[in-house]
């Protein structure tokens, strides 16, 4: 990149030809992907670049950010699992084999958009779940966990450039292990629900992962590789994800609740987690194939 230009104007949607045609007087569009993701190069104010790229398109679908040009390949992905990496909160689809789903939904609702405590919320709606079988945590993997696209191709890809990719969660090992291993991550680190081997116990184990233990997982995969802020990438939709991303030096609110979308650094709200790698500065034929 050349050194006159701090920052990078990453766009990617679909049709996103149309939108480098609209802002050309921005820059030229330097392609990642054809008529999906480009980068311009700015030197300007990234604040006021953003806000005249989205004037630009209007209520056109597309994610907009504007990314430091210097060390946008992270070299450290810490990344949410529930509505992150697969497209379920694994507890609401455990009430609602319980039959209580609603009840449970909404608790969750509230603490992922950071109106109520993260431990307190889990330790009740876990409680609510006491005397349901184990099989029932079975059925939620075969059945109803999807990954969410992309989400091989994001850490297949950061590992063959170098990167460590953790996983970070506020739900329950059970899952985490199995998404871990199904998508490739490095390694993953999550909530025990207890129980006494046919049943839950309505109990979860002690100290519950939350906001704080997500940035002390980032900052313990700092220490242990030797790495900056600056070479992290942080990615979750939720209030407890929050403190991790803005620790990290790219950190990404993924189709995140409102409070997070506005504290981000970078937002994905349109696209898959290919989306992750664009905005790195990955083209289409360094992507891992999966």
């Amino acid at each position: 990149m050349d050194k006159r230009f701090s920052h990078v104007l990453n766009v990617i949607a679909d049709r996103a030809d149309i939108l480098a045609a609209k802002m050309r007087w921005i820059g030229e569009a330097q392609w990642l992907s054809p008529r999906r993701a480009f980068d311009i190069p700015v030197a300007g104010d990234p604040h006021t670049t953003i806000d005249e790229a989205r004037d630009a398109i209007g209520s056109v679908a597309a994610d907009i950010n504007v990314i430091p040009a210097e060390g946008r390949r992270k070299r450290l992905l810490v990344s949410d699992m529930e509505s992150t990496i697969i497209a379920c909160e694994c507890l609401d689809e455990l009430a609602d084999i319980a039959g209580i789903k609603p009840k449970i939904a909404a608790i969750t609702e509230r603490a992922m958009r950071g109106e109520i405590e993260f431990a307190g919320a889990l330790r009740e709606r876990v409680g609510l779940l006491k005397g349901l079988p184990l099989d029932a945590l079975e059925r939620v993997w075969r059945d109803r966990v999807r990954l969410i696209p992309g989400a091989k191709a994001l850490v297949a890809t950061m590992k063959a450039n170098g990167a460590h990719t953790l996983l970070v969660s506020g739900g329950f090992a059970f899952f985490t292990a199995r998404v871990a291993t199904a998508v490739g991550f490095d390694e993953h680190q999550s909530n025990v629900l207890i129980d006494d081997g046919e049943a839950l116990t309505g109990e979860v184990g002690e100290p519950i992962l939350g906001r704080e233990a997500k940035l002390h997982a980032l900052e313990r995969a700092l220490t242990q590789f030797g790495l900056r802020p600056q070479d992290a990438l942080a990615v979750g939709d939720g209030a407890n994800d929050l403190a991790m991303i803005q620790r990290a030096g790219l950190g990404v609110a993924y189709h995140a609740k409102p409070v997070v979308a506005a504290a981000a650094g970078a937002s994905i709200a349109h696209n898959d987690l290919t989306a992750l790698l664009y905005l790195q500065g990955y083209r289409d034929e360094e992507i891992v194939k999966t």
